[in-house]
């Protein structure tokens, strides 16, 4: 078993060891060939190619390049360099100068696709100075919140104590945008935007600076004492305005070049952000840059809100950590927000802000514990990749970052970089987020080969015909010359002009399969041994299409890339017999006459089917499509009439009397004269090719009876006239009936039977005898 254990070690190191490889293209000289991959390697031994091959086989991995014979000396394979310029010691005085990172500036020296790796050193030093803005929402619901915050200096300030003795506070506060919908906009209301009976309220504001970075506590007491609550219409705040000037507007704010930065916003409410200024008819978008005049935000009211992202961004650039101190009610919105906020926390503050010291302390602990390592100005075509090594050893699964990490404990970054292509003078930084400390790192990549010369420079060499010297083991021809023993006199050619003659197509030179010399391909050879050919190298014998696992279904010879099949074979791949016994009918037929055959099979036309062509199911019935014609033969009338024998000239047709020969399905189709035809077809050989029985007889019915429709219309007329006048008779009767029953009811309510008692006007005598009558008109009569 202990025999066993050295072998079993060094195998699973082969295993997890990188597998060297060079893949190169079009090899010209050493640097093509360190420039094609990480792995490449030229051998500059002179005489190292053998008769008819060409330089490019110098071009190989290490190994191979010794297989071959190549002296170890003799291999050129640059390697990566590295140089750590500034290395300070991590330290921590008492006047606020430290050093958390180390090496603060490395240079690389990278050969492209070759990955190198270093280490990066963390220790978070004690005593680090400290600034903290407190930055508090002053709209009407946070009245409680002003009155606790005013009297906490002192108490912060001993809290700021236990991490640091360099530490500052400063104050800001915000309400919102004061235009409608966010604010009031009543002359009265903007001066007063709380309730009448409030005495101490200031006017609208957006973000007001009130305190710069200070070390003594009574200047902040002092100035956090002056404020006064203010207030708005809407619940959510302007807070990101307020964050973003409090980020760009560094001199404003006093932030310190040296410390660590925090942002404490308290707030009872959510966030506007980029695009709801658009409600106010604010289109401009942020441009992330100090707008502060008299310490107010001048272009609250011009200027969209930032967005999350640009907030970030900000954030991170100056190094500012944040502080969410929110009520319960909107905390998941702020954890949502923390998520693209980078080095931030949220706490959950009390509903009057008691509890806002001890908030900040458990935050800040949880931000300061926790070491995440990023870049900025990362050049293009560079990778990183972090392995972070935590306390004790410990390997995080998270890239970049430690977590738990206490004051004095030292944490370690492997860092791996990786530039993918040529570059000079690229450099970018790697820093701790929320740290001042950074490691700027400088890229130079080496893709020239740097060729060593044992003895004297011989110019010209014999070698190259002495029309050239040696260079990296290959000939450097001069002006007039070329070729690989700068044999090939060009005079007054340009060499790219005889490059062009070995290009196909201005394709690749030689196909990528040759070296051009003097104008001409001289081609490789292929794996198999054998020699690709052509003008320009673009034929081979070995690549041509397979069938059943052999080359021309071994029914052939590959030439140029295609298959020669022999006799009795044809296809791509010689894969089909030239017969064409399956595509043949009972008939004898080549695939019905409704194909072709095609590798022994129908290729069938026009919706027909294999094997032979015979059926059509998505075809129209031809008892449909040739009714014109079968009207045509067999009764001579139709539209067809006229030329039936040039358009129907597809159709063999049979008149019978009784019964039909044909086995197809019987047809019933109406003429254009109405009448039922009954008819049979058959399809003969051919896609449109029918024969025909036509049913002497057909059916067609009889002519309407014209009288009997026109006095059945008449009479129809008459009886609707009748009943129409009977209703109109009807509708009369009832009106009147209704008119006479008014009158019957009038009558019986009138008193005239008085009034002939006791008026002398009245004179009964005078009245007509056909009073009492039922009409419909009433007679009164007056003596004169």
């Amino acid at each position: 078993m202990d025999r066993c254990m050295p072998l079993l070690i060094l195998l699973l190191m082969g295993l997890c060891q990188q597998e060297e490889v060079c893949s190169k293209s079009l090899i010209n000289s050493c640097d093509d060939c360190i420039k094609s991959g990480p792995y490449c390697a030229w051998c500059q031994t002179l005489n190292f190619t053998k008769d008819g091959e060409q330089d490019a086989v110098r071009c190989n991995t290490r190994a191979e390049l010794v297989k071959r014979g190549c002296k170890e000396n003799e291999i050129i394979s640059p390697k990566n360099k590295r140089n750590i310029a500034k290395d300070d010691p991590l330290s921590a005085s008492q006047n606020g100068q430290v050093v958390q990172m180390r090496p603060q500036k490395i240079d690389l020296d990278l050969r492209p696709g070759l990955p190198v790796s270093f280490n990066v050193s963390f220790k978070a030093a004690e005593g680090h100075p400290v600034d903290l803005y407190y930055l508090m929402d002053l709209s009407y619901s946070m009245k409680d919140d002003l009155a606790n915050v005013q009297v906490l200096g002192t108490d912060l300030f001993a809290a700021l104590r236990k991490i640091t003795n360099h530490a500052r506070i400063g104050f800001g506060a915000f309400v919102d945008k004061t235009v409608l919908p966010y604010t009031n906009t009543n002359k009265k209301k903007l001066k007063k935007p709380c309730d009448e009976n409030d005495q101490q309220c200031q006017p609208a504001f957006g973000y007001r600076h009130v305190l710069s970075l200070t070390p003594n506590k009574n200047d902040f007491e002092a100035e956090v004492k002056k404020q006064f609550i203010s207030g708005n219409l809407d619940s959510p705040e302007g807070s990101l305005d307020a964050m973003m000037q409090a980020a760009v507007c560094e001199d404003k704010i006093g932030w310190n070049s040296n410390s660590t930065r925090l942002i404490v916003l308290t707030t009872d409410a959510g966030f506007h952000m980029a695009g709801d200024g658009k409600l106010a008819g604010i289109l401009e978008p942020n441009d992330e840059k100090c707008y502060m005049e008299n310490n107010l935000y001048v272009k609250s009211t011009e200027m969209d809100y930032p967005s999350v992202g640009q907030l970030a961004m900000q954030l991170e650039k100056n190094r500012i950590q944040t502080i969410f101190a929110v009520t319960q009610n909107v905390e998941s919105v702020y954890k949502e927000l923390s998520k693209m906020i980078p080095k931030s926390e949220v706490g959950v503050l009390s509903s009057d802000s008691k509890n806002v010291v001890q908030l900040i302390e458990r935050a800040y602990n949880a931000l300061s514990s926790k070491v995440t390592i990023t870049h900025d100005n990362l050049p293009e075509k560079v990778r990183v990749v972090y392995r972070p090594i935590c306390r004790n050893g410990e390997k995080s699964e998270k890239e970049g970052v430690c977590d738990q990490v206490h004051v004095g404990d030292e944490v370690i970054f492997e860092i791996t970089v990786t530039a993918d292509t040529c570059m000079e003078n690229k450099f970018f930084t790697i820093s701790p987020r929320g740290i001042k400390d950074t490691l700027t790192v400088t890229i130079n990549t080496t893709c020239k080969c740097q060729c060593d010369t044992a003895g004297p420079i011989i110019d010209p060499h014999p070698h190259c015909n002495m029309s050239g010297s040696i260079s990296c083991g290959i000939c450097s021809c001069k002006d007039g010359h070329v070729g690989q023993f700068c044999n090939c006199k060009i005079g007054n050619k340009q060499e790219h002009t005889l490059r062009a003659s070995c290009q196909k197509d201005n394709g690749t030179e030689c196909e990528g399969r040759g070296d051009c010399v003097c104008g001409r391909c001289e081609c490789h050879n292929t794996d198999s041994g054998s020699q690709y050919y052509g003008p320009y190298c673009e034929c081979d014998d070995d690549h041509c299409e397979k069938f059943q696992n052999q080359q021309c279904g071994g029914k052939g010879r590959c030439k140029c890339g295609k298959c020669e099949c022999n006799s009795g074979f044809e296809g791509s791949a010689c894969q089909c017999k030239t017969s064409d016994e399956a595509c043949r009918t009972v008939n004898n037929s080549v695939c019905n006459g409704r194909g072709i055959c095609k590798c022994n099979q129908c290729e069938c036309k026009g919706g027909y089917q294999r094997p032979h062509c015979l059926e059509c199911p998505g075809c129209t019935d031809p008892c449909q499509t040739k009714v014109n014609c079968i009207e045509c033969l067999g009764f001579e009338s139709g539209p067809f009439k006229k030329n039936c024998s040039e358009a129907c000239k597809t159709i063999s047709s049979t008149i019978v009397k009784e019964a039909f020969t044909l086995s197809p399905k019987e047809c019933k189709q109406k003429d254009s004269e109405g009448c039922w035809m009954t008819f049979k077809l058959v399809q003969l050989v051919g896609e449109d090719n029918y024969k025909a029985e036509i049913m002497i007889k057909r059916d067609c019915p009889k002519p309407p009876n014209v009288i009997a429709i026109i006095g059945g219309s008449i009479a129809a007329v008459a009886l609707i006239g009748i009943l129409l006048l009977m209703l109109i008779k009807l509708l009369l009767y009832m009106k009147d009936l209704k008119e006479f029953r008014k009158f019957e009811n009038e009558k019986k309510k009138s008193k005239w039977a008085e009034v002939r008692h006791h008026s002398e006007l009245f004179k009964m005598n005078t009245c007509p005898a056909y009073w009492d009558q039922p009409v419909y008109r009433i007679i009164i009569c007056f003596v004169k």
